[in-house]
């Protein structure tokens, strides 16, 4: 039997991108520093990505060579578009993904660059898989790759982590802490105290903000509006969470030689704010992180949002809001308005 990982909370109710500690704090703060900047509606940043930001989806590319089997081609359809029934058995479920088939025979460019570049004692093992994972525009990091034959091994669409933690962010959880562990039991006992001495104080420190349910700064779902934080612990070694290590280690894959576990806030739909080594991580910095994902939201562009979505299988728009009710738009009216030009007149010279 599969064990869920480790669970704590608390509430109240009312190409991979390098980065060094420098410039991981760097980023951070300047994130933080723009979103006391202005703010386009009252509804937390968690909130607002939990009904309206759309998760990115996954390119499950499979390369082969001539022509699939009819087995391999069942296990690709079964990834497209990858339906799962919930642990109740009442829901599908849909992994964000997009499924692309590369012919080593005659791949294009950019798909046959993204081969080259992939090295493994097991490549020669078609067909072969390669997961990426969207950080922003142009940005992808390659998170997992392995023969087709051991996806269903790997738990490429689910595993148990992830499902708790899509459980948890339709119960109204503000911000779940994942805690990937590492072989340094001393660093991993640390980092899991800093994170659970500081979940309490956060739900009681922390405020909403003021104007909720006012024009252009409504909620949409019957999700109760929490300040709910929580920790998800996930060993470094889990066979059944090596998608998620996998991808969090290909961030911070120096921290992680040196023994660092890894901390990972995520919000929204599965969005994951950063890859964070537990030895940068300070209660300072958890509570400007929170604050951030808890505040009115000051930008409601996806895009132009920290972060990036994990592969979870969850249809979020049903969960949310039903089968029959439509979704929200991403963005609301007054943000897709067209900014006003006025003329300056000319300063009078001295």
């Amino acid at each position: 039997m599969m064990k869920v990982p480790t669970v704590i909370s608390f509430s109240k109710t009312t190409s991979p991108i390098v980065r060094g500690s420098g410039r991981l704090r760097a980023s951070l703060f300047l994130w933080l520093m723009l979103a006391s900047v202005a703010c386009a509606c009252n509804i937390p940043v968690f909130r607002y990505a939990l009904e309206r930001w759309r998760p990115d989806p996954c390119d499950i590319v499979v390369f082969f060579e001539g022509e699939l089997t009819p087995t391999q081609q069942s296990l690709v359809d079964a990834l497209n578009p990858a339906l799962e029934t919930s642990a109740s058995g009442t829901n599908a479920q849909a992994a964000n993904v997009k499924i692309v088939q590369s012919n080593l025979k005659a791949p294009d460019a950019p798909l046959a660059s993204l081969w080259q570049s992939i090295s493994g004692d097991d490549r020669d093992s078609l067909p072969y898989v390669v997961v990426r994972t969207k950080l922003g525009p142009g940005q992808v990091i390659n998170g997992w790759h392995g023969p087709l034959q051991s996806i269903a091994d790997n738990r490429l669409l689910q595993s148990p982590a992830r499902r708790e933690l899509g459980q948890r962010l339709l119960a109204g959880h503000s911000v779940v802490w994942i805690l990937v562990t590492s072989k340094d039991s001393e660093k991993t006992a640390k980092a899991r105290q800093m994170l659970t001495e500081n979940l309490e104080p956060l739900s009681n420190k922390i405020e909403l903000p003021d104007g909720i349910g006012l024009p252009g700064s409504e909620l949409h779902s019957e999700v109760p509006l929490l300040l709910k934080f929580s920790m998800i612990e996930i060993k470094y070694d889990d066979p059944n969470e090596e998608f998620l290590t996998k991808l969090f280690t290909g961030f911070q894959s120096e921290a992680v030689a040196d023994g660092e576990p890894l901390i990972v806030p995520v919000f929204g739909r599965g969005r994951a704010l950063e890859v964070i080594p537990a030895s940068e991580m300070t209660s300072r910095l958890m509570e400007d992180l929170t604050g951030f994902l808890s505040g009115a939201c000051s930008c409601q562009v996806k895009e132009q949002n920290p972060g990036f979505d994990l592969l979870l299988s969850v249809d979020w728009d049903t969960e949310l809001y039903g089968e029959d009710a439509p979704p929200p738009p991403e963005r609301t009216k007054r943000d897709r308005q067209k900014p006003v030009l006025l003329t300056i007149p000319p300063g009078s010279k001295p």
